[in-house]
């Protein structure tokens, strides 16, 4: 006997509708752009936790400094690449309907005779609104984004950032702060390397200097070496020449409660390097430590490659490759001024920052406003 056919058999399977992703509501998201001297980045970003969830982002080498150790003014070609990227932040920004937002620019239209002209064509051409920041907020942004990871054995902090134009460096005494405090002391600068007094154990900024050297001008000051080798050893003589004026620079600090967190393009480029990395990756690198003898290793490869070796090279590439070696002088200077036997690899800088700071201000975070 032939079995009974099921009740139903044949009959289209019924569809099972997955909701569409709910976008965010633009009351709940934040934007914070950084035009540098030599890139153009922004992230949109919504609250999460003590965090904060990247919507969209965006990165662009614009080069808005070239030619600006020379003349002393920003290029209509370069000013014209950067209006073009920020044609693309405004779209993203539109598209998002993000109405919290902080966007500013650093050294080279802190340096530039024609920065305020470039300013107002801004507005005028896209509508977005930028602010030339003074170094010492650039340096405390940079700063409050690498809070989260500060070490909670750490007594003593430098934080590094080198951009583009210039390079900032803050001290920072942790050793009254209790352990667990630490990290959220550190972000509580966002309100001034010298807050009013506060019922919270604070961090103490001993010193911060902006130096005016960065990847790009550093780069430019010895363009006319041929030799990559002296090049690569006059900028770093020279960079370290002008943290003289860093009171911290000659005290000795005890290794073990000493900690350098470096942000930028080339401490991530050597992350990747030392890593093996054929494609870079974000989670593998930021919080990464490195070795003061792991670093030395991978600028010597850069060195051993040469500039064309450089430039085929896939985490460095044909826009890095003089870069990466002005960034690394830098890098050295630093670890040879205060021998550490690790440093703290940060894959964030200004933008998080300025993130953490509008967050932090509006009580949007977990943990409340720092």
């Amino acid at each position: 006997m032939a079995p009974k056919r099921p009740k139903g058999a044949g009959a289209f399977p019924k569809a099972v509708e997955s909701p569409a992703p709910k976008a965010p509501d633009p009351d709940a998201l934040y934007a914070a752009l950084d035009l540098g001297t030599n890139s153009c980045r922004m992230l949109i970003a919504q609250p999460k936790g003590s965090g904060f969830h990247v919507v969209d982002s965006f990165s662009k080498s614009v080069q808005l400094g070239s030619g600006l150790e020379r003349t002393g003014r920003l290029s209509r070609s370069s000013m014209a690449r950067t209006i073009q990227a920020l044609r693309i932040c405004q779209q993203k920004l539109k598209r998002n309907k993000v109405r919290n937002m902080r966007l500013v620019a650093t050294e080279a239209c802190r340096r530039a005779k024609n920065a305020r002209e470039f300013i107002a064509q801004i507005k005028r051409d896209t509508g977005l609104v930028l602010e030339i920041i003074q170094p010492e907020e650039e340096a405390r942004l940079a700063v409050i984004s690498c809070a989260p990871l500060v070490s909670t054995k750490t007594e003593q902090l430098l934080v590094v950032d080198i951009g583009g134009g210039s390079t900032e460096l803050v001290w920072i005494d942790i050793s009254s702060v209790p352990r667990r405090d630490r990290p959220a002391a550190i972000m509580r600068l966002h309100a001034g390397f010298h807050p009013p007094e506060s019922p919270f154990p604070a961090a103490k900024v001993v010193d911060w200097i902006s130096v005016p050297l960065g990847v790009a001008t550093l780069r430019d000051q010895f363009n006319d070496v041929e030799d990559d080798s002296a090049r690569f050893a006059l900028m770093s003589w020279f960079f370290e020449e002008n943290l003289a004026e860093f009171t911290p620079y000659h005290g000795e600090q005890a290794r073990e409660r000493f900690q350098i967190v470096g942000t930028s393009g080339t401490v991530t480029t050597v992350a990747a390097s030392h890593l093996g990395l054929k494609r870079y990756d974000r989670t593998k690198v930021d919080g990464l430590r490195m070795t003061s003898d792991q670093i030395d290793k991978v600028i010597r490869t850069y060195l051993d490659l040469g500039p064309a070796g450089r430039r085929s090279d896939p985490r460095i590439g044909e826009d890095r490759q003089a870069l990466i070696m002005s960034g690394s002088a830098i890098l050295q200077a630093l670890l040879r001024c205060w021998p550490t036997d690790r440093l703290s690899v940060a894959d964030r800088g200004l933008r998080e920052g300025l993130l953490y700071a509008q967050m932090s201000a509006d009580g949007v975070l977990e943990d409340g406003p720092f």
